[in-house]
């Protein structure tokens, strides 16, 4: 299959017992740094969402939402693709102010993911939305919590290490930022993909920022809906993961739009059409806090701290037979 990557020699490092022990382990040791350097408190949240809200995420504008009527309600939900929007109006529900968030797990269903060693139609996120001022609406905010959640992955590849020494570290505490457009100088003759796989095999850990705008090629990066991250003030955190000898993204982040952002992007994405919905005309009118916030892969953080070929190592999903079976032929066991 052209899309799976088949390590040579991949010789599985944790059996499947001790895989399940280490999953357990980061999931537990991460939440609980993640909460402690952002100061933030978990919540509960949806599986899904009222079509008519526009609370749900639609990713790179083209993905098709699991959608299904209740009945009862006699109303048309969503699974979620992400709870970007849901969590800042969340924050305002739960009148959280001056520098506290809430985080909740994420479970999600995304039909139209392409399947691969990283890729799954299941997701399961750790996502977190948190207050800042409008002073703090700046590239320092956004650098300064990126380096938090990269030590709180450092300090739970140790403590993992720690139970498994034959694990090796992948993240690193160096975090090298850029820009999109500074990348596509950088390696003009090379594809999006391309370039993150070349500056993370060149700095290990990478934080690429301003992800959505279109770049002086007339070409974007990549795909960002226009009405959550804004796209000057957010990124994605890479790093480089030898075993497939490609970019590995484990988080997408920013600061959230504001106002003018928001119409901007809008705008230039031609879905003006999306502020009148209840979420939007929030923002408009002031009635939401101004946020950050990501959402932080689980299954892809377990992935790279295990040393893992596949990410149906560390959760459980569908895949084709054939995948199933070039994956057992090379000593990648799926659960």
């Amino acid at each position: 299959m052209s899309k799976l990557i088949l390590p040579a020699n991949y010789e599985n490092p944790l059996s499947y017992l001790d895989s399940e022990i280490a999953i357990k382990i980061v999931k537990d040791q991460f939440e609980k740094r993640l909460a402690d350097c952002l100061n933030l408190v978990r919540v509960s949240a949806p599986l899904y969402v009222s079509k008519k809200s526009g609370l749900n995420d639609d990713l790179n504008g083209i993905e098709r939402p699991v959608s299904f009527e209740i009945k009862d309600l006699d109303e048309q939900v969503e699974i979620v693709h992400s709870l970007a929007k849901w969590k800042r109006a969340a924050l305002n529900r739960y009148d959280l102010r001056g520098f506290e968030g809430l985080y909740t797990d994420m479970n999600a269903i995304r039909r139209d993911e392409e399947l691969d060693n990283l890729h799954s139609v299941y997701v399961d996120q750790w996502d977190w939305e948190k207050v800042i001022t409008r002073e703090n609406r700046n590239l320092e905010t956004l650098k300064a919590t990126v380096l938090k959640i990269v030590k709180a992955i450092v300090q739970t590849q140790t403590i993992l290490r720690y139970a498994y020494p034959q694990l090796k570290p992948m993240v690193s505490n160096n975090v090298f930022f850029i820009t999109t457009q500074q990348l596509e100088d950088l390696y003009p003759d090379l594809t999006p993909k391309e370039r993150e796989d070349a500056i993370c095999r060149k700095h290990q850990t990478v934080f690429l920022m301003q992800i959505g705008d279109q770049l002086k090629s007339g070409q974007r990066h990549d795909g960002r809906a226009p009405d959550y991250d804004d796209w000057q003030l957010n990124g994605d955190l890479l790093v480089y993961y030898p075993l497939l000898d490609r970019s590995f993204e484990l988080s997408s982040m920013g600061i959230r739009v504001d106002e003018k952002s928001l119409v901007s992007q809008c705008e230039k994405a031609n879905a003006s059409e999306r502020l009148n919905y209840p979420f939007h005309k929030q923002i408009l009118e002031g009635k939401l806090p101004l946020t950050i916030g990501g959402g932080i892969g689980q299954s892809r953080l377990c992935m790279l701290l295990l040393n893992k070929a596949h990410i149906g190592e560390v959760q459980v999903s569908m895949w084709s037979e054939e995948m199933r079976r070039e994956c057992k032929e090379n000593e990648i066991n799926l659960l």
